[in-house]
């Protein structure tokens, strides 16, 4: 991020953090192939039981499924952050806006 974030604006750096975030969130859906290991995973992670139970049995996309309310409300920005998620904005804040102390 260091040599990058010298020419990389924030929106971009903002742009990114949301898409590797959503990416993420599809890689967990694709883990869980099958829609009882979705609904099962969706209720450990404190998401509603029939929104879990009708995205969990929904056939559309892993990309389409990243976006939904009830993935996002179970993979919070808060767990992936625990999971080892580094945010870019975070980097790129600390990068162009070092803390000085005086």
């Amino acid at each position: 991020m260091g040599y990058y974030a010298i020419g990389m604006k924030y929106d971009t750096s903002v742009e990114l953090d949301h898409w590797l975030r959503r990416r993420i969130r599809m890689c967990y859906w694709k883990q869980w192939k099958r829609p009882r290991t979705r609904i099962r995973e969706l209720l450990k992670l404190k998401v509603d039981k029939r929104q879990a139970v009708i995205v969990g049995r929904s056939r559309k996309g892993y990309w389409k499924h990243s976006k939904t309310l009830s993935t996002n409300m179970g993979l919070t920005n808060d767990f992936l952050q625990k999971q080892g998620l580094v945010s870019m904005r975070q980097l790129w804040i600390k990068c162009h806006y070092p803390v000085t102390t005086q």
